[in-house]
């Protein structure tokens, strides 16, 4: 199994941030992700504990179940079912406040589910890709909340 970790600070509020990434029909704003779609609702949340998504990217179909739902701190999902085929051992998404934004980590734990050289397969395969991935789907984050924030207001000056 090889752990995959991607960070980034999105300099918008926790809250915004954690709406955006439990929303995964988010993710259709990078070209890699092609379509999302949440075909069960959680069941204390939209994207809460038992929702399942359907994600298809360019690199294949994942059905995927929430299983932990800490708004707006963390929440864990794993791969029910993906082609191709992986080993899913879970994946976790956290969200911490930082001086100028929200510092996110996104951890997963896979492997490709292949007849031999598994690890080997997933480490020179799965890994870069899906690095790739996350970070442009944490960017399309980034780039989407931040045309949101308002500018600072100008003062009036006083008298």
């Amino acid at each position: 199994m090889e752990t995959i970790t991607v960070e980034r600070t999105i300099p918008a509020p926790i809250d915004q941030v954690f709406d955006w990434c439990a929303t995964t029909t988010n993710y259709e704003r990078t070209r890699w992700v092609l379509r999302c779609k949440l075909t069960q609702p959680g069941r204390d949340a939209p994207y809460g504990v038992g929702a399942i998504r359907v994600h298809t990217w360019l690199i294949g179909y994942f059905v995927e179940r929430v299983t932990r739902y800490d708004a707006p701190h963390s929440f864990d999902y794993v791969v029910d079912r993906s082609v191709p085929p992986s080993r899913h051992e879970g994946g976790t998404m956290t969200f911490t406040e930082v001086p100028g934004g929200t510092h996110v980590v996104w951890s997963t734990t896979t492997e490709m589910a292949v007849p031999f050289a598994a690890a080997a397969a997933t480490r020179r395969i799965a890994r870069p890709i899906v690095t790739h991935v996350f970070g442009r789907i944490l960017r399309a984050c980034a780039a989407d909340l931040s045309s949101r924030i308002p500018p600072n207001p100008v003062e009036a000056p006083h008298d």
